[in-house]
């Protein structure tokens, strides 16, 4: 087994160690809180907290971590263990054990929202003794049945059928004919035969674009997704709901169509600041063109936000290193994934049942790229 040193030393204690933060937007302490908190890496958090063998980590480091943990309230079932040797897996640790859930997406190697919502299963199934295995399809007509099929031979006792774009589906027969409940996460279908989940997309692009307004802002441009993927329609729809909302006038020259990328969002804001009247704020439909926004803002020789506000949409990572940091709407693929195990916990309806569409909130996380209109 490899090793991960400790690089959190005494000498960088002092300097990494913030003020413990606040719980993440979704309610919920994440690794990555207490890793702010304690000053090291979510890794270092992780095999701390999981009490990972073979990994080489100062006391002094797990002791910071672990306080970390205890100050923000985080508390998994074996977190009053930490301080002890890593328990055995044998006996009563599995008496919990209720089965084994697979769960089935078509793009995982390409994407960080699926992981997400993976891990968010997997924490909500340890939590409960179950294991979670997972199979990439693709999409593919032949493999997927062949993918889902090897799970159930393993005997899962549930399947979670994840897509990686927000979209309806036509569900496959083979879904249809299984014995066993079955979740779809980021799809549904119009028939309503299995419990669904999505992202809120239009209130999440209405948040993003009232916190706008808030800040005295009227001209709003957003660049937006490709077209065709009901996300990007979606935050467009919350985008002009909330200009009507505020009686703002809805203006199509501020509305320019991206495809998610960093260079379509640089080219993007070149033809905005090319506008007669500019605006003063920018919604990015994603963080990834927000990175574009804010090169051919400080290209133009702009600064954010003190000329131009920007809001951004996903949380990335990179979303908080940016500077200044992005002000972000969270994609809630962590809490679907949470939600999606919660279910098999409730009473099926009788018979074929009819169950409606859930949608989480997309929580808006302020950062420093927005402020008031300079007057």
């Amino acid at each position: 087994m490899s090793e991960t040193r400790d690089t959190d030393g005494p000498a960088l204690d002092t300097a990494k160690r913030r003020k413990a933060p606040a719980k993440s937007a979704r309610g919920r302490v994440t690794m990555t809180d207490i890793a702010r908190a304690a000053g090291c890496s979510q890794a270092t958090v992780s095999f701390v907290l999981n009490n990972s063998p073979g990994i080489r980590l100062s006391q002094q480091t797990r002791e910071r971590v672990i306080e970390a943990a205890r100050a923000l309230g985080y508390a998994p079932p074996a977190f009053s263990a930490l301080r002890g040797p890593v328990p055995a897996f044998e006996g009563p640790a599995f008496e919990g054990l209720d089965g084994v859930i697979g769960f089935v997406v078509d793009q995982l190697a390409t994407s960080p929202e699926a992981v997400v919502a993976i891990e968010g299963a997997r924490q909500a199934s340890w939590n409960a003794g179950n294991v979670v295995l997972v199979a990439q399809t693709m999409g593919d007509a032949v493999m997927e049945p062949r993918a889902i099929a090897a799970l159930t031979k393993r005997g899962i006792s549930a399947l979670i059928y994840m897509t990686i774009f927000t979209r309806e589906i036509t569900a496959p027969d083979y879904l249809y004919g299984l014995d066993i409940p079955v979740i779809l996460l980021n799809c549904y279908t119009s028939d309503y035969a299995f419990p669904a989940v999505v992202p809120s997309e239009i209130a999440g692009g209405q948040s993003s674009t009232r916190h706008l307004i808030s800040h005295g802002h009227r001209r709003i441009a957003t660049i937006t997704g490709e077209p065709w993927m009901q996300a990007a329609q979606d935050r467009l729809k919350g985008y002009r709901r909330a200009l009507a909302t505020a009686d703002i006038p809805f203006d199509p020259e501020l509305v320019v169509e991206g495809d998610w990328s960093a260079s379509a969002g640089y080219a993007a804001t070149v033809k905005l600041l090319a506008l007669k009247d500019r605006p003063t704020a920018i919604f990015c439909q994603n963080d990834r063109t927000a990175i574009g926004c804010y090169e051919a803002l400080k290209e133009a020789g702009l600064h954010i936000p003190q000329d131009i506000s920007v809001v951004g949409y996903d949380d990335e990572e990179i979303a908080r290193h940016l500077f200044p940091p992005l002000t972000t709407s969270i994609l809630p693929h962590m809490a679907m994934g949470q939600w999606a195990i919660e279910q098999l916990e409730a009473p099926s309806p009788p018979g074929r049942g009819r169950y409606p569409i859930t949608k989480l909130e997309c929580p808006l996380v302020e950062r420093e790229s927005v402020r008031g209109v300079a007057t």
